[in-house]
């Protein structure tokens, strides 16, 4: 029998999902890997977001890699230093950070039909060749800005919350923050002390649940790193809870009730003010866009500097910001908090499968891919937090890891039956899509408009299940759901 066919695998970013890919490829004989990097260096998401109070909304316990835990988190969520300290070490322990090409922006891969290769191609002209490519570029990765009038003749300073200015001082100034996402609501606290005046114009109100996140008590640090299976329990603990939350999201009328109260008690206790308390109050189901979790923001809005607006701004002039009312409001910098363009994926990188069909025109009516993970058409090529694989209510590095198991069996059907490439069936992604967005029917996802949706208002961000489900459904990669294409000049590799 011939030995197994050697695999180039190129990874398109070096983030939670980038890192995964590598280190479960390695350790299953996948020796040729190289990951190309945009930043400076690893870290995806975590590297680009340094603004005041960033850290993670889901308790580090779980929002780390199964194999390599870590018994010393400093806190609850930890902040972004931690974390990309800890991507680092992983990445180092593994022998990853050696095989990442910084400074690497990727615009283009293309499949070559009579090669049967990758051909990847970056902005500065650099190229690399590849038997599979696998895109971890993620949903988080591209900051989005409103559309608003006058927007490019503001004359003071601005920028967004994913590529702070901290070279800029904020001190004593008067500030407008536009957005009250997640972002948001960790930086406002931190800023509204320093700063003159804060006017945060808000478009909806979230639903809060509390997180104060002081750092551990000595105790409790030394309880989690001595105590024989506390660390693993508080893992479990943290995943259940996750799965209760998305429970709540999937039956709004019945449990879903018990998060609405939950969180209802918990913003009146908050919001003394009456007039702020009917400003931030939010307007549609409790789930249907992202629930977010801080004890922080909502007395923030109380203070005596800072302004809650929610008129809709109708431009921005030269020194200020005008709402639909004509108020004006003069300000010398703009932050915005207004998150990142999350159903683009990897766009503007331009992807071309085979027969010539670019992914742009495969995605016309929405993106969509098997399990989040492979489009049909575009052979050996995978997607790493892909269309529907976001969570509302758990650990985005739970599924990836999922996703990295199941992309490395994917190419161990190329690798061990001496194929040119894998591609799933055209059939098998249509029926799993058609399941997917069924799963949807009578959830709270689909009761708001949010950033889950598409333009058509198709939900193409959120997998509409349990974490659990998700493992198990690409825990063991089907054969039958998959074509393997031959090698150039060889006969059709046997199903």
């Amino acid at each position: 029998m011939a030995p197994d066919r050697s695999l180039k695998v190129v990874i398109v970013g070096a983030g939670f999902g980038g890192v995964a890919a590598a280190i479960e490829l390695r350790r299953h004989g996948f020796t040729d890997v190289t990951l190309l990097e945009r930043a400076p260096e690893l870290g995806g998401t975590w590297f680009a977001n340094t603004y005041p109070g960033v850290a993670c909304d889901v308790p580090s316990h779980l929002y780390s890699f199964s194999f390599a835990t870590r018994r010393d988190w400093s806190r609850l969520c930890s902040p972004q230093d931690e974390i990309i300290t800890y991507l680092r070490g992983v990445a180092r322990d593994h022998g990853i950070d050696r095989l990442i090409v910084p400074n690497t922006d990727v615009e283009a891969c293309e499949w070559d039909s009579s090669e049967c290769r990758w051909a990847v191609r970056s902005g500065d002209g650099r190229s690399w060749n590849a038997d599979a490519v696998v895109i971890a570029t993620g949903q988080l990765h591209q900051p989005a800005f409103p559309t608003i009038d006058g927007r490019e003749l503001f004359a003071g300073h601005s920028f967004h919350s994913a590529h702070w200015d901290h070279d800029y001082d904020l001190r004593g100034k008067r500030v407008a923050v536009i957005g009250t996402g997640a972002s948001a609501v960790q930086f406002v606290p931190e800023i509204a002390p320093q700063v003159d005046r804060l006017f945060v114009f808000q478009r909806t109100g979230n639903w809060f649940l509390p997180r104060k996140n002081r750092p551990y008590p000595r105790l409790m640090k030394a309880a989690i790193q001595h105590i024989p299976g506390l660390q693993e329990y508080r893992r479990r603990f943290v995943y259940n809870y996750g799965e209760f939350l998305t429970l709540m999201i999937r039956h709004p009328k019945t449990l879903g009730q018990i998060g609405r109260a939950r969180s209802a008690a918990f913003m009146r206790s908050q919001l003394k003010d009456p007039e702020v308390r009917r400003e931030a109050w939010p307007d549609y189901t409790f789930g249907c866009k992202r629930i977010l979790f801080s004890s922080h923001f909502l007395p923030a809005l109380q203070r005596p500097n800072v302004e809650l607006i929610t008129d809709p701004i109708a431009s921005i002039s030269e020194d200020g910001v005008v709402t639909a009312n004509g108020e004006h409001r003069a300000v010398d910098c703009v932050i915005y908090g207004t998150g990142f363009r999350t159903n683009d994926f990897m766009f503007p990188m331009e992807i071309t499968g085979a027969a010539g069909v670019s992914l742009r025109d495969e995605w016309a009516e929405g993106p969509h891919a098997h399990l989040g993970i492979c489009v049909p058409g575009f052979p050996s090529l995978f997607l790493m937090y892909g269309p529907n694989t976001n969570t509302s209510g758990g650990s985005i590095i739970t599924y990836e890891e999922a996703q990295a198991g199941y992309i490395r069996q994917a190419l161990e059907q190329v690798r061990s039956r001496h194929a040119a490439a894998i591609d799933v069936r055209r059939e098998v992604e249509a029926a799993t899509d058609r399941e997917t967005q069924a799963a949807f029917d009578g959830t709270a996802w689909t009761q708001c408009n949010s950033w889950y949706r598409d333009k058509s208002g198709r939900i193409v961000a959120n997998w509409p299940r349990y974490m659990r489900q998700y493992e198990q459904r690409v825990r063991t990669l089907d054969p039958s759901e998959f074509t393997l294409l031959p090698l150039p000049d060889r006969e059709p590799v046997p199903a």
